[in-house]
């Protein structure tokens, strides 16, 4: 037996545009530009630049209301339509497509780094078997320089997907080639095969010869540096071993990386906000490219107003009137968005401007007050949402370099003498600390800890080992140096 029952329920959710409007929000400059760019293109009745018109929009109108002289108001589009045939934008929102994912901008590049590979396989003189096995090695090549997969399985593949038929000492062969490519050390299996074959296509020399051995016979040592067990093993001083470690130190652990990288545009970052210091006083200003002139194509006006002239009402007119007016309401919605945009990030750098006044006016980091999202979110009035939008990815020009948003929020702690300090003020003395610890003898986390703690800041073992790999420095071991 079926049992029915009413159930209430509160749910809130946001509308398409909301959504595309926190979209908006989160797109740094360049993204943005690009994200401006799609939606002239797609939308007809969206023009840039400057109009000449007096009924132009700019960016003091209400774009939610139309204009007092506007002559989309002369014309009820009603008249065109009959009551069984309703427009689509009455029942979704018009201001997306229909395929609402997000769409990437198309970079150009050059040759891709395994089709570098391949074109130095021609210099090669292979038979058509084995051109096919190679150009199948190289293509298994990830992006770093490395062929990660077991030959076992590459085998198999061969087989089953070009019915190759090969066994792994031909395998092998055909990969000892691939090793005499370009960035050496590509086609290695993991860092030690990477490492040596690199230092084997160096010219012989004594340093080298030793850096070889390190590397083929004594690579878990080298790895946790024990540097003491190396030298008894090998018999050899502790000079000849620096000279040998200084070769290793100018090899590439990842060689297809300088490849990869070389081959990606160039990208610039371009801040979405200026703070300058005049007459002592902080001045935060948007740049000008976040708030371009956009307004509604006269033309689409003027065709839609067209309409009201027309004695006869046929489908197609309808049909012009419902896609008019779509393109002409989708248009108003972004310039408007557009508008919010610039107002929330406006808002919310303000805050952070002014919670963080000390800094910006002396450049000192030890002025960072600690600032977490709710704090901004509950001045300017926002979902902390929000603020993570605008922090995550936007970048502000201060008087001391181009700095990331989010790098200004940090959480807090109290020193001895009762004062909330940033925990970024206590990484950068713990940087300061291990940048001037005798490399031959490194700091221990414990001795870290009793020096932080001495300089007024009580926190834990486990903390400091956390701001240390934070600032990007590992364990005392690995840090060590002859």
């Amino acid at each position: 037996m079926l049992n029915q029952r009413l159930q209430l329920k509160l749910s809130q959710k946001l509308s398409p545009q909301q959504i595309q409007l926190m979209k908006l929000i989160q797109l740094p400059l360049q993204e943005l530009e690009q994200r401006l760019a799609r939606e002239i293109e797609e939308n007809p009745a969206l023009e840039a630049g400057k109009e000449n018109d007096e009924n132009s929009f700019d960016e003091s109108n209400d774009y939610n209301e139309p204009e007092e002289n506007s002559n989309e108001d002369e014309i009820n589009v009603e008249d065109y339509l009959s009551d069984d045939d309703v427009p689509d934008y009455k029942l979704k929102s018009n201001n997306h497509s229909p395929d609402d994912e997000e769409k990437n901008m198309p970079f150009i590049s050059g040759v891709s780094f395994n089709q570098f590979l391949k074109n130095q396989l021609q210099t090669f003189s292979f038979e058509k078997t084995d051109s096919e096995i190679a150009n199948f090695l190289v293509g298994s090549i990830d992006q770093t320089g490395y062929l990660r997969r077991d030959l076992l399985d590459i085998i198999d593949d061969l087989a089953f997907t070009m019915g190759i038929y090969t066994d792994i000492d031909s395998v092998k062969k055909i990969l000892k080639t691939i090793h005499l490519l370009d960035p050496p050390g590509v086609g290695a299996k993991n860092l030690k095969e990477c490492l040596y074959i690199q230092l084997k296509r160096k010219n012989s020399s004594a340093s080298i010869k030793t850096a070889i051995k390190i590397i083929e016979h004594n690579f878990d040592m080298f790895t946790k540096k024990h540097y003491k067990k190396i030298i008894l093993k090998l018999n050899i001083s502790e000079n000849e071993l620096k000279n040998a470690i200084k070769e290793i130190e100018k090899l590439n652990p990842k060689p297809g990386s300088a490849f990869s990288e070389s081959t990606k545009i160039n990208s610039t970052i371009i801040p979405d906000f200026t703070i300058e210091i005049i007459d002592n006083k902080l001045n935060l200003t948007l740049n000008s490219r976040n708030a371009p002139d956009l307004y509604v194509s006269n033309e689409y006006k003027n065709m839609l107003s067209g309409y009201q002239e027309s004695k006869k009402v046929s489908k197609s007119q309808k049909e012009a009137v419902v896609f008019i007016k779509q393109k002409l309401d989708a248009a108003k919605w972004f310039i408007d968005a557009i508008n919010q945009r610039n107002q929330t990030l406006l808002l919310t750098m303000k805050a952070i401007m002014d919670f963080q006044k000390d800094y910006f006016l002396s450049g000192d980091e030890s002025n960072l007050k600690p600032m977490i999202l709710k704090d901004i979110a509950e001045k300017i009035g926002m979902d902390i949402s929000t603020v993570s939008r605008v922090a995550n990815s936007k970048y502000v020009d201060s008087p001391y370099g181009i700095k990331l948003i989010k790098s200004f929020f940090s959480e807090g702690i109290t020193n001895d003498q009762g004062i909330e300090v940033s925990t970024i003020e206590i990484k950068k003395e713990l940087k300061e600390i291990i940048e001037k610890e005798d490399k031959s003898k490194p700091l221990t986390d414990d001795q870290l800890t009793k020096i932080i703690n001495k300089k007024g800041y009580p926190i834990a073992r486990r903390t400091v080992a956390k701001y240390r790999e934070m600032t990007g420095f590992p364990v005392a071991r690995l840090r060590k140096k002859l």
